[in-house]
């Protein structure tokens, strides 16, 4: 190797560790882009197998549900003929997959195992929002003009309904209290649903603010996060109380929102092609940064096991004729 070589080899090495300096520097990094190749439209919700390391992502412009093997990269089957798709969850016992579509307002439920029929049910409109519940074994699904549908996995009993004020967005579980926290922006409240006596025992809302659509809760530390984007808000409230203990502008045309317990973090994913990162400093919380992603890629998928982050992107949003992708994004310590 020539002195001359040496010195540009030597450069190209020190140019390769300030870039990943940079990189590092940001609290999310882009680990790799796995395409969805023919899936036009809007994507919606996805849901992990954590045990066979597989993201099932609902597509509800397509009219399709796509399953990715992580471990490979790739999408390994595709379930087609859906009515605009919109949730999606997984329980692991008994390996059921259950698809929520808002067209016809059915639950499709498949073997997880290789992805044959195993059921339906008709809930008669606009299917969400799918969540499973670790306490009980069902499936809880947002649907129609204000009401959740709890739906046994097995034989697809609809085990009870609760009634809501409007369509509910964002659900979540706390399996320790039995109570479920539900966005719904329409009445301008978030709900708090007590899943024993199935009926809404709180409403709480935040004065100057609509258009709640996600929402996440944090077990260990008593707080839900509502995502508002009419303006765009993050406000973290008492898990017990409803009352409010921060309240941040964050990206706008939000649709999902993480509490990544292990860096005591918020992830904040929106339309606006961004993901919003904010770190808890004692009761507040301080801003890491600003990722940016793709226009309207504003689902997204936060999975503690995996530690991994994973953004939906629809096709055409890195230019002219580019597939559609799921953007695997890697925290930062």
């Amino acid at each position: 190797m020539t002195a001359t070589t040496c010195r540009l080899f030597i450069l190209i090495l020190l140019l390769l560790n300030l870039s990943a300096g940079v990189v590092n520097a940001e609290p999310l990094a882009l680990q790799r882009t796995i395409a969805l190749k023919g899936v036009s439209g809007r994507i919606d919700h996805m849901a992990i197998d954590a045990d066979r390391k597989r993201l099932f992502v609902a597509e509800l412009g397509n009219g399709t549900l796509d399953v990715i093997d992580l471990e490979a990269g790739r999408v390994i089957q595709r379930i087609e003929g859906l009515k605009e798709p919109q949730g999606v969850g997984y329980a692991p016992h008994p390996d059921i997959v259950a698809i929520a579509s808002g067209g016809d307002g059915s639950v499709r439920l498949f073997h997880g195992a290789d992805l044959s029929a195993a059921g339906a049910v008709a809930l008669g409109d606009d299917a969400d929002n799918v969540r499973f519940d670790q306490a009980t074994g069902d499936f809880i699904v947002g649907y129609g003009s204000g009401g959740l549908a709890v739906i046994s996995p097995t034989n697809g009993a609809v085990r009870s309904r609760i009634q809501l004020a409007a369509h509910p967005e964002s659900l979540q579980i706390d399996a320790a209290s039995r109570r479920a926290y539900v966005n719904v922006p329409d009445a301008r409240q978030i709900a708090v649903v007590d899943l024993k006596a199935a009926q809404q025992t709180a409403t709480w809302r935040v004065a100057g603010l609509t258009a709640n659509f996600p929402l996440a809760l944090d077990e260990g530390g008593g707080a839900i996060a509502s995502v508002f984007r009419s303006p765009p808000r993050l406000v973290v409230l008492d898990a017990h109380s409803g009352k409010a203990t921060s309240s941040l502008t964050t990206c706008g045309d939000a649709d999902d929102v993480f509490f990544d317990n292990r860096r005591h973090r918020l992830y904040v994913s929106c339309g606006e092609g961004s993901v919003d990162v904010w770190q808890q400093e004692g009761t507040g919380y301080r801003h890491l940064g600003l990722i940016r992603t793709a226009k309207g890629a504003r689902t997204s998928l936060f999975v503690p096991t995996l530690d991994r982050l994973y953004v939906a992107a629809r096709a055409g949003f890195f230019g002219l004729g580019s597939d559609a992708a799921i953007l695997e994004l890697r925290p930062v310590d």
